[in-house]
């Protein structure tokens, strides 16, 4: 069975930076594309990013591009995501999640997330 766990979430204060991890497990990684999605207090989800199988394309949701950076690094099975100039507006709940083939073909695995919370 898939497992897909979150960490690095946390308080933060405007300006600052965190770096989100998924380790997975249960799956052949590199076989597949992966993305983050969030869900900020009282709203629905938002895609933020996702990236392909190998690494070599990305894409992001145009109010975190140039301030996050999502990779991978396969040999360890881990999914990242750097945040960097974060906002108040980009507190939410991270969700890491599977594709079950590309960048367009949906998801089939969540994490349980972690929170980001950014305030002064």
């Amino acid at each position: 069975e898939v497992q897909l766990v979150e960490s690095g979430g946390g308080l933060v204060q405007p300006g600052g930076s965190l770096r989100l991890s998924c380790a997975a497990s249960g799956s052949t990684f590199s076989s597949y594309a992966m993305r983050w999605v969030r869900q900020a207090p009282g709203k629905g989800l938002e895609w933020v990013s996702d990236i392909s199988n190998g690494g070599g394309t990305t894409r992001y949701t145009d109010s975190v591009k140039s301030r996050f950076t999502i990779s991978r690094d396969n040999a360890k099975n881990t999914l990242y995501l750097k945040m960097n100039s974060l906002k108040p507006e980009d507190t939410a709940v991270y969700y890491c999640a599977k594709s079950p083939g590309g960048l367009y073909s949906g998801t089939d695995y969540w994490g349980k997330g972690t929170v980001v919370t950014v305030s002064p």
